[in-house]
């Protein structure tokens, strides 16, 4: 498998002068997802856990309705790219290859090759209840995402996903040039685990759009929290299926756009 990051040169321009050095930067690398060998989807991705990127995608796309729907996985390296070739059970197989699509989508978007509106639009399912939480969690929760984003901080150039539980800390952390890419990423790797979204918050360190959280919603998540702005459609996404939307999370506190019910209390000025 290629690495997830390489190195090139490059001309250092800067106020005292010009030198010559190299740059780490992400690989972007076309990952063509086959469910029982029928094609379904290209996406530009980040070559790096690819098994969870499989699960996750095929969950949070709804080809599948829950993991144990998977029987196989298969990451094969192509000239020109990865294949995920994703083994359905029988039952599963025969429902999907009735309703399969093909989609292709670069890293910037989650919606390519949807073919309706209404697909587009389709109402993410309601989340559970979720927990309480305090402001301080919330901020707790955010600012322990930085230190585990390990190619961000070689390249700065990736998204990062993760999940935050207020007894474990921050269980899980996916990164990828797409930021819906590292979140299908978290979404099954959590799967994987036998695992949802419920109990916690899942932390973005991206803008909040309509995929995002039907995504999101599609793990269970209660609670989301972005360091970026929303879209006008993802608040309105996040308060028709329940969930709590944060966003705007930086170091004097966040936003609160949706169901604030699950965030009581005062933030206080030291987190630790």
């Amino acid at each position: 498998m290629p690495r997830p990051t390489i190195r090139v040169p490059c001309s250092i321009w800067r106020a005292t002068g010009t030198t010559e050095g190299e740059r780490a930067i992400p690989q972007e690398t076309a990952i063509a997802f086959t469910f029982n060998t029928a094609s379904y989807a290209v996406m530009m991705a980040t070559p790096q856990d690819l098994e969870d990127f499989a699960v996750g995608f095929a969950l949070t796309e709804g080809v599948v309705p829950s993991i144990d729907a998977i029987d196989e996985i298969e990451v094969v390296e192509e000239a020109v790219g990865i294949e995920l070739r994703v083994w359905l059970k029988a039952k599963d197989a025969t429902e999907f290859l009735g309703r399969r699509r093909k989609m292709a989508g670069p890293t910037g978007c989650g919606l390519c090759g949807v073919e309706s509106l209404s697909e587009a639009m389709r109402p993410p399912p309601k989340v559970g209840e979720g927990r309480v939480l305090t402001p301080n969690q919330i901020m707790t929760a955010v600012e322990s995402l930085a230190p585990r984003q390990e190619l961000n901080r070689e390249t700065r150039a990736v998204h990062a996903a993760g999940f935050w539980d207020p007894e474990r800390g921050l269980v899980a952390v996916r990164e990828d040039v797409g930021r819906h890419n590292a979140l299908d990423k978290l979404a099954g790797a959590l799967a994987r685990d036998g695992a949802t979204a419920e109990q916690g918050v899942v932390v973005l360190t991206s803008r909040v759009s309509i995929e995002m959280v039907q995504k999101s919603a599609a793990i269970g998540a209660a609670i989301v929290a972005a360091v970026s702005a929303p879209t006008a459609l993802a608040v309105r996404m996040a308060d028709e299926c329940g969930m709590t939307l944060v966003a705007i999370a930086r170091k004097d506190g966040f936003e609160v756009f949706t169901h604030p019910h699950r965030v009581k209390g005062k933030l206080e000025s030291d987190v630790a």
